[in-house]
């Protein structure tokens, strides 16, 4: 696919490791020639740590010639003789840190890189400190890479900027910091389809964060494309094999509130869910693992529901236990109860070879599935101590069928689980029912409080929905002129999205109104659903709307302002998959959230309005 985001930001971090030259060979090689290939040293801040965290091991920095590599912010010792790459986010402190290095002969040559454009103040402050330290010609190059994204797969990436949904949302927000949250978004996004080399059409709903988003982009990428030559261009050279420009879909997280607090059943989510999994690594008390493409068992089996995943983990160990049976009878030390270990090879030479060749594929095998049996029994104690099963069932019937069962929902909130898995139940009822019955509504109340939980997202949700009421005629015609006061129009507008489609939220193969949206604009044919969201082309005049192209289209970026998910994630994998001819779409969020990280902000937000209390609150500092 012309779309390979993993693979272009990758490229683009090995180019800058070899000291910006282009590579001819796809890994780049370790064994190359001359000064090029001589040892360096990589100095990354925090932010380009974690950028670099998903795509490149130690051992593959080694294969670029990658020695050390070190974080700024940390005491660091002289290395005279080698060169040092830097890789960090343009700011006034990481470029006196640069100079502050340079000016003490730190390394012997500098090749400073920026995540993102550098803002001028900030590069006429690190020219003015190395030349004040006569440090300047230490410094090679100066670069832009436009790489401020963390690419956690081929079709999945996070501009890891935290707490969004709050900062955009929060009823005290001031105008100026809004506009630079929208700045923010936009440099992210601008970074990614730069990386990609494709100017896309940016389509989105009327009326907050997203137009906000989708203007500033819009007016970024006219800004680049006037210079000739220009990024998009470079890349139009190098790869004109696809003629066909993606689409780029915007949404706010309100457009569909539930699916970042539902709880869910598939692998991947409940990891994600449960488990700290973070960056494609995984803590568990006693071990680190990485769940990456690299990990065959996870990529198959990752999409499946729970009990599905661990009948794959004992289908899987039968088998092994089965191949390392059949190695000991061919080598003749097939004797029971005692496992393969590789010391007890007897037999003709044609079979011992053969075993000893099967050896690092079975060792490699033992391992994965030692790996997932852990992951799994985790996963197993937490679904045990908290009846996280029983969540997914009712919050699955009020999403899927419009349906609850009383008992069942009062039960799981006076019973088993945490507060906060209590609180995204709760929460879940309230957003799959347009009037939910007032004493029905009174009981979820009063079980929560009896079961001493924060009430703040709750009562925060239930008042926007209020608001929906209200605002509703006026939501269409009121004025966007004040970015402040969409917050209670367009939460009051987006629940009523959800809500009045909720029987459909999830039925047709599980399908999130997130992944009809997108379709019907992959298709580009009339549909009342979209026709009304704006449409901005940056390589098309400002003036006038003639000739606009509206799709089909094969690519499409789809980009949730304010948090994203797993579950959403995967809709959209499977829509790419069931289409035909196949599609390819690119997932994106300012972060990728949990239940438990989503529903925190909420209980932030409610906080913030002065809602809620009747618990003790389990939200994190600040």
């Amino acid at each position: 696919m012309a779309l390979s985001l993993r693979k272009k930001q990758l490229d683009l971090i090995t180019r800058m490791l070899h000291l910006n030259q282009q590579q001819p060979s796809p890994d780049g090689g370790g064994g190359g020639e001359g000064d090029e290939e001589a040892y360096k040293i990589l100095v990354m801040d925090g932010p380009c740590i974690s950028l670099l965290s998903p795509v490149l091991r130690v051992g593959d920095l080694r294969k670029h010639g990658v020695t050390l590599h070190l974080n700024i912010d940390k005491a660091r010792q002289q290395v005279a003789d080698a060169p040092a790459v830097y890789l960090v986010r343009p700011t006034p402190a990481n470029a006196d840190r640069i100079a502050a290095d340079a000016a003490a002969g730190l390394y012997a040559s500098f090749h400073v890189n920026f995540s993102t454009s550098v803002p001028r103040p900030v590069l006429d402050r690190l020219a003015a400190a190395t030349a004040a330290s006569r440090s300047a010609h230490r410094v090679a190059r100066v670069a832009d890479q436009y790489l401020d994204f963390v690419c956690l797969e081929d079709g999945l990436f996070s501009l890891a900027q935290p707490r969004a949904y709050v900062a955009l949302n929060d009823p005290a927000a001031a105008d100026s910091d809004i506009t630079s949250l929208v700045e923010a978004v936009a440099l992210g996004l601008f970074c990614v389809v730069a990386t990609l080399g494709a100017v896309p059409i940016i389509r989105c709903a009327r009326g907050g964060p997203a137009e906000m988003v989708a203007a500033a982009l819009d007016a970024r990428l006219r800004d680049h494309l006037l210079a000739k030559p220009n990024l998009f261009t470079e890349a139009a050279s190098s790869a004109a094999s696809s003629f066909q420009r993606p689409v780029l879909c915007l949404f706010d997280r309100n457009f569909e509130l539930s699916v970042g607090i539902q709880h869910d059943w598939s692998y991947r989510p409940l990891v994600h869910d449960v488990l700290s999994f973070k960056l494609n690594k995984l803590k568990l008390p006693t071990e680190k693992y990485d769940l990456d493409d690299s990990d065959p068992f996870w990529v198959a089996n990752s999409w499946s529901p729970f009990p599905k995943v661990a009948e794959e983990i004992e289908a899987q160990l039968a088998k092994y236990k089965q191949d390392v049976d059949e190695v000991n009878q061919r080598t003749g030390g097939g004797r029971d109860g005692v496992e393969f270990d590789g010391t007890d090879l007897i037999g003709n030479t044609k079979h011992l070879m053969n075993a000893v060749n099967s050896l690092p594929e079975l060792t490699e095998r033992k391992k994965m599935i030692d790996k997932h049996t852990n992951i799994a029994t985790a996963l197993l104690g937490h679904i045990k101590e908290r009846s996280l099963d029983g969540y997914y069932e009712c919050e699955n019937d009020m999403l899927v069928n419009g349906t609850v069962d009383r008992n069942m929902l009062l039960s799981l909130l006076r019973g088993k689980g945490t507060k906060e898995d209590k609180l995204r139940l709760a929460v879940t009822y309230l957003l799959s029912f347009e009037a939910p019955l007032a004493s029905e509504l009174e009981q979820v109340e009063a079980a929560l409080r009896e079961s001493e939980v924060d009430m703040s997202a709750f009562q925060y949700v239930k008042r926007i929905k209020s608001l929906n009421t209200q605002f509703a005629a006026a939501s269409s015609t009121a004025s966007r002129s004040n970015i402040v006061d969409w917050a209670e129009k367009l939460y009051g507008q987006s629940i009523s999205a959800v809500t009045a489609g909720v029987k459909n939220l999830l039925s047709d193969g599980r399908q999130l109104a997130l992944t009809r949206t997108v379709e019907a604009l992959m298709e580009g044919k009339p549909n009342p659903e979209v026709d009304n969201y704006l449409l901005f082309d940056p390589r098309a005049p400002r003036s006038g709307t003639g000739g606009q192209f509206r799709g089909p289209f094969r690519e499409a970026i789809v980009f949730m302002i304010g948090g994203g998910n797993y579950i959403e994630y995967r809709s959209l994998v499977e829509l790419g998959q069931r289409s035909q001819p196949s599609k390819h779409v690119i997932y994106g969020a300012t972060e990728i959230l949990n239940g438990v990280e989503f529903i925190q902000q909420l209980a932030e937000l409610g906080q913030k309005a002065g809602l809620g209390g009747g618990g003790s609150s389990n939200l994190p500092p600040q």
